[in-house]
């Protein structure tokens, strides 16, 4: 989820229901905030929000039903997931190609506190800030290219 997010905040009081639930069901139900986890959204590579899956013994399926308390509960009570299929493993999130991606996207939000950095804190111009990273981007192609 990220707290701008309006389809976030409709299904919030369902999600709520369901981790005070959680216990009963025999579940864990967690949230993760993608502003503040990049690397997670990458991971499991989030384009839509919210973005809910169910993960059981090591298998991911992301869920697609309604988003009511009564459609989550059913999903897990009435064992729905079973009839999904089960991501691929090159997208599973634990698979080392989402590993990766998890990785750009932690340097991309790296990129971008070191652009703040030199524009806002040391004043540079963002021109001279691109200029910059061209540069390094070129030398350290360079550098691997040896």
């Amino acid at each position: 989820y990220a707290p701008w997010c309006a389809a976030c905040q409709q299904i919030e009081l369902a999600w709520e229901s369901l981790a005070k639930e959680s216990e009963h069901l025999g579940i864990t139900v967690g949230k993760v905030d993608v502003t503040q986890e990049p690397g997670l959204s990458g991971r499991f590579f989030v384009t839509t929000l919210p973005t809910i899956y169910h993960a059981n013994n090591g298998v991911f399926r992301r869920y697609r039903g309604s988003r009511t308390l009564e459609d989550l509960q059913g999903y897990v009570l009435e064992r729905k997931w079973k009839a999904v299929e089960p991501v691929a493993g090159w997208r599973s999130p634990s698979s080392i190609m989402m590993h990766g991606m998890a990785g750009l996207f932690h340097l991309s939000g790296w990129i971008r506190q070191i652009h703040s950095y030199l524009t806002g804190t040391l004043g540079i111009h963002v021109w001279i800030s691109y200029a910059i990273f061209f540069l390094a981007t070129l030398l350290i192609g360079l550098f691997l290219g040896l």
